[in-house]
């Protein structure tokens, strides 16, 4: 069995692809596979043929099989061994992205503020993301913010909140979630009008991802309930769950009548990697997942993604710092380049809990509260 062995550099320049884990052999893989030659493969990593060849090779021979079919006069190809070892690398790295992005931000947190006390750091643990991690990107950059995220279910993240693990908690809801909703029995218990505050991020879409050309003809959510249909899922406790329970409730359809409604990924590129690879039919996740990896994408449902702090860390200076940075003209056209991302109307804006979530009506607390106070008779 072989072993792996991990290592990381640093300098000036951002990574071409953050949150991934580089290896050499793979990216030959990679490029033989995108550009169907060797010479091609060359051409894309700034290689010699001689070298990419001389590699493949020593690959081949270290591990004692064939990983390119060579065919003359042929395009060359990856054998069943390398389409393997290629899909479960992808696979992997998209289940790990959100770790290996944490470990890369923490790292460079620590060399940031080594180097420069003048840099402050924020710990934010949030329902997945790809707008957090682009900002969080855009934060180091431009702001001298380190971001320290750590993506976690949403009912988990203000769960830290409240624990005092982390200084801000992001979540998601559709827009206006009802009274009564999975949405309110999931966050309402773990959020307190006057204690807690919503920072406004953005708005994004979700919906079921599909095979290029959406051979299925999927259409609505119904369409999970065909036999033979492969679904996978988002974990209890995230927020894309409690969403796509609220979706099934008022369509009609139960978790029983889904094939693969167990099956749980831990992110959405996670879900959109295993439908890109042939392992599942369809999956609810965000646009810029699916976009992310040329698949299709029907739109179910546009919600808003919130930030949570306590009200006492309002005037904290990273806190004051994200906020101006969230209403930059800067960061919201950066947003607008994500597929199915817009700013929130208020973003960067504090809003009360009963302003931005309708589960609280403020009659209703000061009624609760007198019924507390007058004395029995």
């Amino acid at each position: 069995m072989h072993k792996l062995e991990l290592h990381y550099r640093f300098g000036p320049e951002a990574p071409a692809q953050p949150g991934l884990v580089r290896n050499p052999m793979l990216d030959l893989l990679h490029a033989v596979q995108d550009s169907g030659s060797i010479s091609g493969a060359a051409r894309q990593l700034g290689l010699s043929y001689r070298h990419v060849w001389g590699e493949l090779k020593r690959w081949e021979a270290e591990l004692g099989h064939e990983l390119i079919v060579w065919e003359k006069g042929q395009a060359a190809r990856l054998s069943k061994l390398g389409r393997k070892l290629l899909w479960a690398e992808r696979q992997a790295q998209a289940r790990l992205a959100p770790q290996i992005e944490a470990l890369r931000a923490d790292l460079e947190r620590v060399y940031a503020m080594a180097f420069d006390e003048g840099t402050h750091a924020l710990t934010l643990y949030a329902s997945h993301d790809d707008a957090l991690s682009a900002l969080r990107e855009h934060a180091a950059a431009h702001h001298q913010l380190h971001l320290d995220i750590r993506f976690v279910g949403s009912v988990d993240a203000i769960r830290a909140l409240n624990e005092g693990r982390c200084v801000l908690a992001g979540f998601h809801t559709t827009r206006a979630p009802a009274k009564g909703s999975l949405a309110e029995r999931s966050y309402k218990p773990l959020l307190k009008p006057g204690l807690h505050k919503i920072i406004g991020f953005a708005s994004r879409t979700q919906g079921l991802m599909v095979a290029p050309g959406n051979p299925l003809g999927l259409q609505c959510l119904a369409d999970l309930a065909r036999p033979g249909m492969r679904f996978v899922n988002r974990a209890l406790g995230t927020g894309t769950r409690v969403l796509l329970e609220e979706l099934l409730a008022g369509a009609g359809l139960t978790p029983d009548q889904i094939r693969g409604y167990d099956r749980v990924e831990p992110s959405h590129a996670a879900i959109a990697q295993a439908i890109a690879s042939g392992q599942a039919d369809t999956g609810l996740g965000i646009e810029a997942a699916a976009r992310a990896r040329g698949l299709d994408f029907i739109r179910l449902v546009e919600e808003d993604y919130h930030l949570a702090c306590l009200r006492s860390a309002l005037e904290e200076p990273a806190v004051k710092i994200l906020r101006a940075l969230l209403m930059s003209p800067h960061w919201q056209q950066t947003l607008l380049g994500l597929p199915g991302y817009q700013a929130a109307q208020q973003s960067g804006m504090v809003q009360s809990l009963r302003r931005t979530l309708p589960w609280w009506r403020y009659r209703d607390s000061k009624q609760a509260s007198q019924t507390k106070t007058t004395p029995k008779k």
